[in-house]
């Protein structure tokens, strides 16, 4: 046999190949066959053909020559292509193949039978004595126009002709046959029905005749009685046969016919019995109506309940369903609409009118009145119509037709419009009809993110309109020529994006404490591995940008809807609309807007409005000029050359994406020249509306605080300070209560005071910016800022003096909502001056120590003292998001377009409500950690405000909450309550140790602590670094540690042995000297997680100069993207699993272990005394962590050495946590068959541990306990068919006592086991060997257990588990093993704490006795079975 040719091979090897094969004569598998070229004239086909240049070919036999169809279709029946195909040669007499294959003429003529025509009239032509035929007139026929059988609707030619028909004799369209109508029947009598023919017959009473037959064409005389004699010989055939043998040759008939035939037959047979069902009308009643307004009827009934039609695939027009409601009277019960007259027509007809004289009602049924609306008689969902406000219109109510509301859809009589038909009306070519459809759909969109429809509506408006295309119809409309359509389409999409109460409700905490930063509005990211890269080397995988790359503008926009829009080259088209356009204000505004939400999508996403040619010059040559003329009208026509507050705010939502895009707006752009114009002036002065005119200083106070939050415009503030000075001592003259402009008046003054703030940290870096750059010797260093500590120094006393007329205005009910809003401003500035004071050359110790004396006593005790601030204290819990996460609304947008959640915000109560008392309480709590920083003497005067009773009543309920759902909605107000909670766990850092009072509460406190670690979100690492450093493993906030806590931890498990001595066993090392050492070695703990968290670092320093007020070393005030909390909820685990990944590496289905790094002893003792502290005296911390996870997270220590475990201090601290782990009320929570978190499956882990087991155990009965624990019988048999049929070495090493088992026997015995291959599995480790009771002596007891319940059963069970009982019982009597013998049959009830974990009976009871008679067949075989 040859071999196959490789790669390898060279051509000498091929030759030699191909002569050994030629010299063994063995016939080819292939042939060659050369193919004439009919182009060239050639012919033959075989290989003696020697002449002209022909190819060769390779056919292989049974092979076709042309490729199957992939999907079946009718073979194409051309006569020509098929004669073409033929292959015919020269030498072939065209004669013979014309003989061939055609047939003589006689195979047709002997088939020609001749027609008999005797009975067919002959009409000829009228004779007229006119020259041209008669013109036919309407008035001749239209009193014999024939009425259709059906009902069916005929135009007036059609009627002529008919006329005409009937009028020759000739007419046609007849409804009965000729049998019929010989024999007098109605036309019903001959119609197609479903029942057979005989049973019409009998049921009419009298014999009719055929009704495919007719006998046309034969005599008259034979005709009618050859059809009737056929007729009657099929009748008595068929009345000979059973129904069976009537279906069974009606299915051969079938079978011989073409479908298609058999198809249009039956459709052919219901149209006429549709139309023989409907009785004659009148002529001028219009029989079609009542049949047209049925069918109209039945597709409105089918469009309401939308359940009833398939799903629209995701470009189909959408459908939104409202809610179904009780059931009404039924549909059926509607009466059918009476057809239209002349005298109901709403305008008679004159005679001068053109062509009017004769009408055609049923063409006018639209102009009549419409029904009115009603229920249908569903429970179903039904499409939901809208006016063209957006509002949902009832389906019972019934409006005027002159709001426009109805047309001439499926359902004429409903008013509204449905999606779809808004959807059809958008892409219209009347522009009208376009712009009307799209101002909908964003009245809809506004309403449907307002939440108005939640109620009423199924499905997710926003979604439903997103998945139906909307993002495209709203792309090519910003394309339309027509100027109504663009601006309709400009503020759909501005529907689509912007929330205008989102926005307003994060422009008022803008002036909060770190408000100025901001989450990307980035949807969740979805790791998916592409199955292409699986696998593969990470340097041959496709990168982020190359996937995004290869996606259609359509997922692209499914994942990420402005991501969508920037590729759809959206920015381009805004800028043409604003520069050549130059559309109405409110279209600018919208753009505006558009423009403001697509930079808050990312940095990237601002970076491309940034880089868009010539859209930022427009934006500021156009809305943010520096000279413009005066208003003549309140509202402008137009506001090109006018200043808005909208462009203000897009430059400031662009700056706030970085450092390198506000420096490129301040100096390329321009807006550093706008500062001062806008500012200068008084906002009387800008020749501005006074409302526009405060919002625009508003706005540009915002964009300076952001700019000089990286310590750029600074300058600025040297060069303006007098004008500051002006505006902020003219804030104490605020405009009266009722003043309309009120609000913006104070929003002005919060912004103008948050720019203070941001100077203030700026000047503060300045002393230490200087040091280093004097220091650094020529090394790079970023240059100081130009103003300094003195540029600012001077504001202090002007902030406390308002601060002190705010805490006075308190009392006035009037200015109390002004004061409160402006206190938190107030109150911040003061905090970020003392926290930058005390770094400051200037800082004199003993004079500031009185000044905060003073301050405490006359401002800061008062204001916190008041009934109004206490008023707000109470509000505290019901505020809370962390505990009331119901409080933050759920998304209204889909997850491709995340939104804030915000409508309705200053109504209900809640974090961002008016009614809030967290921006206060924050800025309160920052001020007083900023004091006590400097006065730790000023500690014990603030203690007041964390034993306030609304106060601990909101941090114990915070401490039992549970984190709440992370979303773009609830993750900007959480990170404003975790700061609160910080900063008063920050208070309390210095109060416990000095106030014996807050100190009852430490415990408290450090349970607030521990919850809130895992809570903080990204942007926040420096605060989970301080509470480590500070608070979680500080010994004052655990003071079970210091009063007695390990001795009570001795006593209570202690009184749980007593309870259940058989549900524990005895404690190798008391629990409470561990405790004690674990209280010692904190500070050691400490360092061991800041170690494994040291990969935080770059956060950490980056969270420190946001949060520290380092402005020149802030990069961006754009948080990280959400991904989720910056630990996980088990960071208490993270040594154990750090060393895991570190130390133990899988491979060829086994673990392969290294060599452990230096220190992980260490490092692994204090992550266990840390897990047993925090399992004792703070066990709620650790159920957001599953059982299932615990143990997984404990097998670790097993699994990552192969002798960590046999060391003395984790021998005794695993212990320890086995033991607590193992409890009785913590067994029954411990669900294995839920995969851990960061596993596929715990069955995974389980076979690594019996695989680290078999090498490494050396039979430790710690990690036995651990091998065990998995095998109770509450779990899947598939670990215990892992252990016995797998593992089943590892059985001879098992050697846990009974006294050893951590958790009861009972747990792996009972019920008993119903797996059969399972107790096969035990029954051969028992009679092997493989299973002893000196080697294993749990599982041999259970074991014996579950076999002997399985032998002895005689419960009714299948022909298979039968035949193993009486199989393993024979088999256990013939054992010549004694004594496994005598266990197996004699055993009674497993005992834990007997001698053989065991009782057995002293001789076999009576019942098994019988069974084993009956299994033996000989009463003999049981006498002398004694135990």
């Amino acid at each position: 046999m040859l071999r196959r040719p490789k790669p390898s091979d060279s051509e000498a090897d091929l030759l030699r190949e191909q002569e050994q094969f030629l010299a063994m004569g063995t016939p080819s598998t292939v042939k060659m066959v050369r193919r004439p070229d009919k182009r060239r004239g050639e012919g033959g086909e075989g290989p003696e053909e020697t002449g002209g240049d022909q190819r060769d070919l390779v056919t292989i036999a049974d092979l076709p020559e042309e490729m199957p169809t992939l999907t079946p279709a009718p073979p194409k029946k051309s006569r020509f292509k098929a004669e073409r195909a033929k292959v015919h040669f020269e030498d072939e007499d065209p004669e013979e193949r014309l003989d061939r294959h055609d047939t003589h003429i006689s195979a047709v003529l002997s088939r020609i039978v001749e027609r008999d025509t005797s009975a067919i009239p002959v009409s000829l032509p009228a004779f007229t004595g006119t020259a041209f035929p008669k013109v036919l007139h309407r008035s001749d026929t239209e009193k014999q126009v024939p009425v259709l059988p059906g009902g069916g609707r005929r135009s007036i030619f059609a009627r002529q002709i008919e006329a005409q028909r009937l009028k020759e004799g000739r007419a046609a369209g007849s409804t009965q046959t000729p049998a019929a109508k010989h024999m007098d029947l109605p036309a019903v009598a001959a119609m197609e029905t479903d029942q057979p023919p005989y049973k019409i017959d009998r049921l009419l009473g009298v014999e009719a005749g055929p009704r495919l037959v007719s006998g046309h064409g034969l005599r008259v005389s034979s005709g009618e009685v050859e059809t009737l004699k056929i007729h009657q010989e099929n009748q008595s055939k068929l009345l000979a046969m059973s129904q069976s043998q009537i279906m069974e040759e009606q299915k051969k008939l079938l079978a011989q016919l073409d479908p298609k035939l058999v198809d249009f037959v039956r459709s052919h047979g219901k149209q006429k019995a549709m139309s023989s069902s409907t009785p004659p009308q009148p002529p001028s009643s219009l029989s079609s109506a009542p049949h047209r307004d049925q069918a109209r009827g039945q597709s409105r009934e089918e469009g309401l309940v939308s359940e009833r039609r398939p799903p629209a695939p995701q470009h189909d027009l959408p459908e939104v369903e409202m809610e179904g409601e009780e059931e009404e009277e039924g549909e059926g019960n509607e009466e059918q609409t009476p057809p239209i007259t002349v005298e109901d027509l709403p305008v008679q007809p004159q005679k001068e009118w053109l062509h009017m004289d004769k009408l055609e009602p049923d063409k006018l049924e639209w102009t009549r009145d419409l029904p009115a609306p009603r229920r249908r008689g569903t429970k179903k969902a039904m499409q939901a119509r809208f006016d063209f406000a957006g509002t949902l219109i009832l389906p019972t109510q019934d409006l005027p037709t002159h709001l426009g509301l109805h047309h001439h859809g499926d359902e004429p009589e409903l008013a509204g419009y449905s999606l779809q038909e808004l959807f059809l009306l958008s892409r219209s070519q009347v522009i009208q009809q376009r712009s009307l459809a799209l101002n909908t759909l964003a009245h809809i969109l506004n309403k449907a993110r307002a939440g108005d429809y939640v109620s009423v509506l199924r499905g997710n408006m926003v979604a439903t309109l997103l998945d139906a295309g909307l993002l495209f119809l709203l792309r090519f409309s910003l394309d339309d020529s027509v100027g109504g359509v663009m601006s309709a389409a400009v503020h759909a999409l501005r529907a689509l994006l912007v929330s205008s109460e989102d926005e307003d409700c994060v422009d008022s905490s803008f002036s909060w404490l770190h408000g100025l930063a901001w989450f990307p509005l980035l949807p969740s990211a979805q790791e998916e591995e592409d199955e292409e890269d699986e696998g593969l080397d990470e340097r041959f995988r496709e990168t982020q940008k190359e996937k995004e790359e290869k996606k259609t503008d359509h997922d692209v926009a499914s994942d990420d809807v402005v991501k969508g829009l920037l590729r759809m080259k959206l920015l381009p088209r805004l800028r043409y609309i604003l520069e050549v356009v130059r559309p109405a204000p409110r279209v600018v505004q919208d753009l505006l807007e558009v423009l403001t939400r697509i930079a808050r999508h990312s940095s990237s996403a601002a970076t491309q409005v940034l880089d868009c040619p010539r859209l930022m010059e427009t934006v500021m040559s156009e809305f943010l000029p520096t000279s413009w003329s005066t208003l003549t009208l309140p509202l402008p026509l137009s506001v090109y050359g006018l200043p808005l507050a909208s462009a203000v705010k897009l430059l400031r939502v662009l700056s706030t994406s970085g450092r390198n895009v506000c420096a490129r707006v301040l100096n390329s752009l321009g807006a550093r020249e706008r500062l001062s114009r806008f500012l200068t002036p008084d906002p009387a002065a800008l020749l501005l509306e006074e409302g526009e005119a405060l919002r625009v200083t508003t706005e540009t106070y915002r964009l300076w605080a952001v700019a000089a939050s990286y310590g750029q415009a600074t300058n600025t503030y040297i060069d303006l300070y007098p004008v500051l000075v002006r505006v902020f001592q003219s804030g104490q003259h605020a405009r009266p209560p009722g003043d309309p402009l009120l609000a913006l008046e104070l929003q002005r003054t919060q912004a103008l005071v948050t720019l203070l703030t941001q100077v203030t940290h700026t000047a503060g870096c300045h002393q230490e910016l200087q040091a280093g750059l004097v220091s650094s010797q020529g090394a790079e260093c970023p240059p100081p800022p130009p103003v300094s500590w003195g540029h600012v120094s001077g504001l202090q006393p002007m902030v406390l003096g308002l601060l002190k007329g705010c805490v006075r205005g308190l009392d006035n009910p009037a200015q109390r909502p002004s004061c409160l809003t402006l206190l938190p401003a107030y109150l911040l500035y003061l905090g970020a001056y003392y926290s930058q004071l005390s770094g400051q050359s200037c800082f004199r110790p003993v004079d500031t120590l009185q000044e905060l004396e003073q301050m405490t006593s006359e401002v800061l005790l008062p204001l916190l003292s008041h009934k109004a601030v206490q008023g707000l204290i109470n509000n505290l819990k019901s505020c809370s998001v962390v505990c009331n996460p119901q409080s933050c609304p759920g998304p209204q947008n889909p997850p491709s377009l995340p939104a804030l959640g915000c409508p309705g915000w200053t109504a209900r109560l809640g974090l961002p409500a008016p009614s809030s008392p967290f921006p206060l309480l924050t800025a309160l709590a920052y001020l007083l950690d900023a004091l006590t920083g400097i006065h730790k003497g000023l500690s014990r005067k603030f203690s007041v405000l964390l034993l306030l009773d609304s106060v601990l009543v909101y941090l114990q309920a915070c401490s039992k909450a549970t984190a709440p759902h992370l979303s773009h909605a609830s993750a900007w107000l959480l990170r404003h309550e975790h700061q609160l909670l910080y900063l008063f766990l920050r208070l309390a850092h210095r109060l416990v140790p000095a106030d014996p009072e807050l100190a009852r509460h430490a415990s408290l406190l450090h349970q607030v602590a521990l919850v809130l670690l895992p809570w903080l979100l990204p942007g926040s690492e420096f605060l989970a670094h301080e509470l480590l450093s500070t608070i979680i493993f500080n010994k004052d906030f655990i003071p079970e540690g210091q009063s007695g806590g390990p001795e009570a931890a001795e006593l209570a498990e202690l009184h749980l042995q007593e309870a259940g001595p058989s549900s524990s066993s005895p404690s190798p090392q008391k629990v409470g000297s561990l405790l004690r050492e674990a209280c010692v070695q904190m500070p050691s703990l400490r360092g061991c997680y800041l170690t494994h968290l040291g990969h935080l670092e770059p956060s950490v320093l980056t969270s420190r100069d946001a949060y520290l007020g380092r402005t020149t070393s802030i990069a961006s005030q754009l948080l990280p993207e959400l991904s989720g909390p910056t630990l996980p909820s088990d960071w208490p685990y993270l040594p154990l699993v750090s060393l895991y990944e570190r130390a133990g590496v899988v491979g060829g289905g086994g673990l392969q272990v290294e060599d452990l790094p230096q220190g992980a002893l260490q490092s692994v003792t204090h992550c266990l005394q840390w897990l047993l502290l925090l399992e004792v005296w703070r066990e709620e911390v650790l159920t957001v962590v599953p059982p299932v996870a615990k143990l997984a997270r404990l097998a670790c220590v097993f699994l990552c050495s192969s002798d960590l475990f046999l060391e003395r201090p984790v021998q005794r601290l695993c212990w320890a946590l086995l033991r607590l782990l193992t409890r009785p009320s913590r067994l029954d929570t411990l669900d294995l068959n839920t995969p851990p978190p960061g596993l596929a499956s715990f069955q995974d882990l389980y076979s690594a541990l019996l695989a680290q087991y078999e090498a490494v155990s050396f039979g430790d009965p710690l990690f036995g306990c651990m091998v065990l624990l998995p095998l109770q019988r509450r779990y899947s048999a598939t670990m215990r068919l892992e252990v016995f049929g797998e593992h089943v070495g590892l059985l001879r090493s098992l050697g846990v006592s009974m006294e050893q088992l951590s958790l009861p026997l009972e747990r792996f015995t009972s019920p008993p086991e119903d797996s059969l291959p399972l107790l096969r599995l035990y029954f051969r480790a028992l009679v092997t060997g493989a299973l002893q009771y000196r080697w294993c002596p749990v599982l041999y007891v259970v074991a014996l257990s579950h076999l002997n319940l399985f032998i002895f059963s005689q419960d009714a069970a299948a022909q298979q588990v039968e035949s193993a009982r009486r199989s393993m019982l024979r088999k256990t009597h013939y054992l010549t093993d004694k004594v496994l013998r005598g266990h197996l049959l004699l055993f009674q009830l497993p005992e834990q704490h007997s001698e053989l974990g065991f009782s057995t009976y002293n001789q076999l009871p009576p019942v098994r006795a019988r069974r084993l008679e009956a299994v033996l067949g000989s009463p003999e075989s049981s006498v002398g079975l004694q135990s």
